[in-house]
């Protein structure tokens, strides 16, 4: 059998032209198109995952972001009325107000820390009370995205601890 041109062209087409091929792209398109899409609605939903944390945020503490506190601390509380505490996170600045025994004509002001990062100025800031040294006088603890500051309540006033007070609060020895 003699092999011609014609032949030979017939030939090499039938060669290059493999069923599998169109399929092999057509499944890696897909994939591609697929991880696209995924990354796509991934993006979309953190966005508005991100969006709906700072609406119900800003439903909880306001802006500027803002929380309050009463309780009886042993701070100008004669007259029976509990000392109120807010704490406002004013522009990555966190300023703690202190009315005690509710009386405007006495308030105080600690300024709490500054935080650094994107979007700080809408990071809640969370009051509590506890005696976190265990003299029987409630503390005034800041929580900042989980991060916990202690001010002791000595002398009629909270303060930031001392180095010594910070040691015996983290071994947790009164």
């Amino acid at each position: 059998m003699a092999v011609t041109s014609k032949n030979l062209h017939s030939t090499r087409r039938a060669q290059a032209y493999s069923p599998t091929r169109p399929r092999r792209l057509n499944a890696v398109a897909y994939a591609i198109t697929l991880v696209l899409a995924v990354l796509a609605v991934y993006v979309v939903v953190g966005l508005a995952m991100g969006k709906l944390h700072v609406i119900v945020d800003d439903l909880r503490y306001g802006r500027p972001r803002t929380t309050q506190l009463n309780g009886f601390v042993g701070h100008d509380e004669a007259a029976g009325q509990p000392t109120h505490l807010m704490a406002i996170n004013l522009n990555r600045q966190v300023v703690i107000v202190e009315l005690p025994g509710g009386d405007p004509a006495k308030t105080r002001s600690i300024a709490g820390p500054y935080l650094f990062g994107a979007d700080e100025d809408l990071t809640p800031v969370v009051l509590s009370l506890y005696d976190a040294d265990r003299d029987g006088q409630v503390d005034l603890l800041l929580d900042v995205r989980r991060e916990l500051l202690v001010y002791l309540n000595k002398d009629g006033v909270f303060r930031l601890p001392t180095a010594a007070e910070e040691a015996q609060l983290n071994h947790g020895s009164p």
